[in-house]
């Protein structure tokens, strides 16, 4: 196991960091949260849900108040579900905007949903501007609602959801965000760039573990939300209302899940809130970034694209690498990575959240280093089709 610096120790149990978009690498003290038990309707856990809630609303800064937050149990794609099916009318039309997995599982929800939707399939990775939603309001009036990706994970895309939002209400529309995989890390503030509502999960840039989801949506949304939900189990207004009455959760809370995103929380505030989060992933990527170009190998994006989240690499072209092949060593040196999910080339993703520091990405690139000599590969270089691909971003 290749040893980090100690500003950030190794996982102390011995497990290789995880270079994905989540579940990622948890922080010992998180892991020892969940060594208790709790009562889900005591009074004590009711205090941490409380706190829980209002911790979450302040990392939106000036203008939060305006909102609330409603934790969701299960994964975050029940939470994306949730969001849809309780602020998006049933016999409204939503246009969702899509460049990757994520926005198309949101439109492949709302066909579970029976809501009319229109999608902007922008392909694997290519981001929505707000041109063209404008664009599209403006030619569809049956339209209310926009679904955005804030983080595309699939090519590690941050896309512009500012520009998004203006063209939105300049139209006179709402619109709705998965900031599944950059709340926490990439300031989404009230006053800057307006939404109904924005969902995220706890194993992401928070740093907890896998088990709820949130939902921070504007108050007046959730009161007249009443009776949108298709689901008695994710329907937000009920877990809201509930949740406003009594302090506690609808049904069984996952509660070590909910004792460690307190402990995860309270380090998130450590460091220095969503501003210190975001500064040590961008490091992150900038250093990895930079030592994998090195190696000859090249992103999918253009600097101008490139989260702090998760990026792209195109595979090498020599036919000596196999990506199998390629992971197992990696996972050999310590880190576990991430497939790729183009469909046009190869590719493999790197990802820079997570209890991880500068001094483990270089660390990162060394193992890639050795792993390309233990593979035989000569060039890390891509195929021509895969910068052929690369530069359609570019035009």
């Amino acid at each position: 196991m290749i040893q980090s610096d100690p500003k950030i120790p190794s996982p102390k149990l011995g497990e290789p960091f995880l270079l994905t978009p989540g579940p990622l690498t948890t922080s010992y003290a998180v892991k020892q949260a969940m060594l208790r038990d709790w009562g889900s309707w005591d009074d004590d856990f009711r205090a941490m849900t409380r706190d829980m809630r209002t911790r979450l609303l302040a990392l939106l800064g000036e203008g939060g108040d305006a909102y609330d937050c409603v934790p969701m149990q299960g994964s975050g794609s029940f939470s994306v579900e949730a969001m849809l099916a309780s602020f998006i009318p049933r016999e409204s039309k939503t246009l969702v905007l899509a460049n990757g997995a994520y926005g198309q599982r949101s439109a492949q929800t709302l066909e579970y949903l029976g809501r009319d939707h229109l999608v902007l399939d922008k392909g694997d990775y290519l981001p929505p501007r707000g041109s063209e939603v404008a664009e599209i309001l403006a030619n569809d009036p049956a339209i209310t609602h926009v679904v955005a990706i804030h983080c595309e994970t699939s090519s590690g895309i941050l896309n512009p959801v500012e520009e998004i939002s203006e063209a939105v209400y300049a139209a006179g529309r709402k619109l709705l965000i998965d900031s599944m995989s950059a709340f926490g890390a990439i300031e989404l503030k009230p006053l800057e760039i307006r939404y109904e509502a924005m969902v995220s999960s706890a194993n992401k840039c928070i740093e907890g573990v896998p088990g709820f989801g949130f939902i921070i949506a504007r108050k007046d949304e959730l009161e007249v939300a009443k009776g949108n939900s298709h689901s008695l189990s994710l329907d937000v207004h009920a877990q809201w209302a509930h949740m406003e009455k009594t302090g506690q959760w609808r049904f069984t809370p996952p509660t070590h899940v909910v004792a460690a995103f307190l402990e995860a929380l309270r380090a998130h505030e450590a460091e220095g809130g969503v501003a210190g989060r975001g500064a040590r992933y961008a490091k992150n990527r900038d250093v990895m970034v930079a030592g994998m170009r090195e190696l000859g190998f090249e992103t999918l994006l253009q600097n101008r694209w490139l989260s702090p989240i998760i990026v792209t690499f195109f595979c090498p072209a020599d036919e000596k690498f196999v990506f199998s092949r390629f992971y197992d060593l990696m996972k050999d040196k310590g880190f576990i990575i991430y497939p790729g999910k183009l469909t046009v080339v190869d590719s493999f993703r790197v990802g820079c959240i997570g209890q991880m520091d500068e001094q483990v990405m270089r660390q990162v690139v060394a193992a890639a280093k050795e792993t390309l000599a233990e593979m035989g590969v000569a060039s890390a270089a891509p195929p021509a089709l895969a910068l052929k691909e690369r530069a359609k971003l570019a035009a």
